[in-house]
């Protein structure tokens, strides 16, 4: 089925761009605009943009540029039907279908297709959960149990899979979905030695849906409940769905849509280990907490999380060999610049139990009093673990400026380095020398993967990194700014394509104007330039729509281009409407200073790019003829050829008076 085109109208009016990427990524109001960090590539100062009154957004770092429909096909990879179904469930839009030829149905995207299974499946668990004996028996008993609330189960989607060997695949087979997608979201596990057939992934299990940013059902977690003698006695505690075309379990945390908004407002994540340990500390009214589902912390969960905020803190249960295990680990988090501080509960409790102990107060209270900074808390545990042992504390220093160094932000590497000196009695400068050497080492250990034949040489000795009055030593670029992968530049482009771009920029957003009554930006600039053609081939496309549309009387408006059907066309002018800068308020507000806009000089803006444009375009034909005269074959030929040269260096000459170059 396709969605047609009224409702996909009443889609676009409601979606708010500023709504929808702010489930996403925590955006910060930038004057008119808004800002964050972008979603699509790693960056740690913000470059992405989004245009409230446009209704667009631009990253200025990746190029990544559109409208709300296309944020969400990218951030999700979804096809542009299930982006518009999010939207329209989001803005509770009743979606209105037709009928999609065959071909069209072959090329409905294999992901969305998982997406309405896997929501089938969840909706399917919830009601065995509530309706049937068996789910209510054994699933609802362990929910209450737990003290979930009804309200806290309906959030998190909870449900429940009957103790038999099909009942969903026989299900969702009834009602025309193939054992081939139920295969590839990991519902179904087929027999083996079997043509067809197969079992169902969770049997006798309560169900935990795992959700995306975005809201979407993307995997299940289960867990066994009967502990039953014979086969049932091996199988594990927990099952999680397998990798999927929509889940890596390496991307996701457990909880993150449930608890995006309160990581936003409160500026700060807990993270935790298992799915009930989010729930309850949800139903003790802490909802900015995630789970990492018991796997290794990644660099993508990490850069999830920092959309959101850059202060984390991790709750670990009282198993110290585990946490030395995963100190390591969390040398990632410190590299990506957040801000990390670390929980440890009594022993054997982990943030489930212990705030069914307490109580919700009682555990906000020692959450405040148990939290250390993550330099301090592995000080302490490597401390007390090497006791008076000086080789072992030896050990512990480098364990511990190994942290420090990746630390992006040289004043906090600073405060560490002199509160560890502190904590260890040993001398300050002499951490700021350890961590030297091991940035040293770091960057020589790089050095023959980079795939160049010159690198920069690495510092021999302290004379090369500065004085040590300063404290910490070496500098961001010695060891935060990344080196390319390769030699590769893009090609240069010419004078003339800035020109023709900046001219096609000034059609584009300024063309409906009028300079006067009844004369328009777009006739006055195009009654100047008769006879020109622009080399590049998009911009004489455009060059060409104006010029058509013109003798019918009509000028494209902004919009037109803002949804061109051509993905370059909307692209460019998402960039040539977004500004990079903001002026500040503060101009005009406090000093007084009234600086025009583009829109405010239109008529000098708009000579200003003739004249530049005749300019670079003289200067392409004078190119041409020296180019000529080297290979004129008779100096009768050469001399005419330099004559024409002289009558362009003339008109250049003086299109650059009137603009003020200088001239060499």
């Amino acid at each position: 089925m396709r969605i047609n085109p009224e409702t996909v109208e009443r889609i676009k009016l409601a979606a708010d761009i500023v709504e929808v990427v702010g489930d996403f990524v925590s955006l910060k109001k930038k004057g008119a605009n808004y800002s964050a960090c972008c979603p699509f590539h790693n960056e740690k100062t913000p470059s992405f943009n989004v245009n409230p009154v446009r209704q667009i957004y631009k990253c200025f770092g990746c190029g990544a540029a559109g409208d709300s429909i296309k944020f969400v096909m990218d951030v999700d990879n979804v096809g542009y039907g299930e982006a518009l179904r999010y939207l329209a469930n989001k803005y509770n839009i009743e979606i209105e279908e037709e009928e999609m030829t065959d071909e069209e149905t072959l090329r409905q995207n294999e992901r969305e297709s998982l997406y309405i299974i896997l929501n089938f499946a969840k909706n399917f668990y919830q009601h065995q959960l509530q309706h049937s004996d068996e789910g209510q028996a054994v699933g609802l008993s362990y929910f209450r149990e737990r003290g979930f609330s009804n309200e806290i189960r309906q959030k998190f989607e909870l449900g429940y899979s009957l103790d038999t060997w099909d009942a969903f695949s026989k299900e969702a087979l009834a009602k025309g979905y193939s054992t081939e997608i139920l295969e590839k979201a990991g519902l179904l596990i087929p027999r083996e030695g079997s043509s067809g057939g197969g079992y169902d992934r969770f049997r006798g299990r309560v169900i935990f849906p795992i959700h995306h940013v975005g809201g979407k059902v993307i995997a299940f977690g289960a867990r066994i409940l009967k502990s039953e003698s014979g086969q049932k006695a091996n199988q594990p505690k927990y099952l999680n769905s397998p990798e999927t075309a929509v889940y890596h379990k390496s991307d996701v945390l457990y909880g993150i849509f449930q608890a995006k908004n309160a990581i936003r407002q409160l500026d700060h994540c807990y993270l935790v280990e298992g799915y009930t340990d989010v729930i309850s500390l949800h139903q003790a009214g802490i909802e900015n907490v995630v789970a990492s589902s018991g796997t290794s912390l990644t660099i993508e969960q990490i850069r999830l999380i920092g959309r959101f905020t850059p202060n984390v803190t991790i709750l670990y249960d009282g198993d110290i060999a585990g946490i030395k295990a995963a100190l390591r680990g969390l040398d990632l988090v410190l590299e990506e610049g957040l801000n990390v501080n670390i929980v440890l509960f009594p022993d054997g409790d982990d943030p489930d139990s212990y705030v069914r102990k307490v109580g919700a107060e009682a555990f906000k209270t020692y959450l405040k009093k148990a939290s250390k900074d993550f330099i301090t808390f592995k000080t302490e545990v490597l401390l007390q673990d090497a006791g008076n042992d000086p080789f072992r504390l030896a050990a512990v220093i480098g364990e511990v400026v190994s942290s420090i160094v990746k630390i992006p932000d040289a004043i906090k590497r600073q405060v560490f380095f002199h509160r560890t000196s502190e904590m260890m009695n040993v001398d300050e400068q002499m951490l700021i020398s350890e961590g030297n050497k091991l940035v040293r080492k770091q960057q020589t250990q790089k050095k023959p993967d980079r795939g160049f034949s010159q690198q920069k040489a690495a510092p021999e000795g302290p004379s090369d990194l500065g004085s040590f009055s300063d404290g910490f030593t070496f500098t961001e670029e010695d060891i935060f700014e990344p080196e390319p992968a390769q030699t590769y530049e893009p090609p240069q482009k010419s004078k003339l394509y800035y020109q023709e771009e900046a001219f096609t920029r000034l059609l584009v957003l300024f063309g409906t104007k009028e300079l006067e009554p009844t004369i328009t930006v777009c006739q006055y600039v195009l009654g100047e330039i008769e006879g020109i053609d622009f080399k590049d081939a998009v911009f004489q496309h455009l060059l060409t729509l104006f010029r058509e549309n013109l003798n019918r009387n009509y000028v494209p408006p902004t919009d037109y281009f803002l949804n061109h059907h051509e993905s370059e066309i909307r692209n460019l002018t998402i960039g040539w409407l977004t500004s990079k800068y903001e002026l500040s308020e503060l101009w005009s507000e406090k000093y007084e200073i009234y600086v025009p806009f583009e829109a405010d000089v239109l008529d000098k803006t708009a000579f200003i790019n003739i004249l530049r444009l005749k300019k670079a375009f003289i200067e392409e034909k004078m190119k041409v003829c020296l180019n000529q005269a080297l290979h004129a074959k008779s100096e009768d030929e050469q001399n005419s050829v330099m004559s024409e040269f002289m009558f362009y260096k003339g008109i250049s000459m003086a299109a650059a008076k009137e603009l003020g170059s200088v001239i060499g």
